[in-house]
């Protein structure tokens, strides 16, 4: 996954699959959020246009990381 965020244009995009790969299909999940997928259906990214509106104004992705499992449970 690759996260890229434009500031000039206030755009964001998520990758799931290699970068600059064409989609075949685009939907609209919401207003000025779009998802592109594959001819056979992957997802290969999600485009939100405005990113400071929907996000604040500094946009920051935030991945959760797995719990650490404590020794001996």
């Amino acid at each position: 996954m690759r996260i890229e965020y434009d500031p000039d244009r206030d755009l964001l995009y998520i990758w799931f699959r290699s970068p600059g790969e064409k989609s075949a299909q685009t939907l609209t999940i919401a207003p000025g959020v779009f998802a592109d997928f594959t001819p056979d259906g992957r997802l290969v990214g999600i485009e939100i246009l405005d990113a400071s509106e929907l996000l604040g104004e500094q946009p920051r992705v935030e991945v959760p990381l797995p719990m650490a499992v404590e020794k001996g449970k």
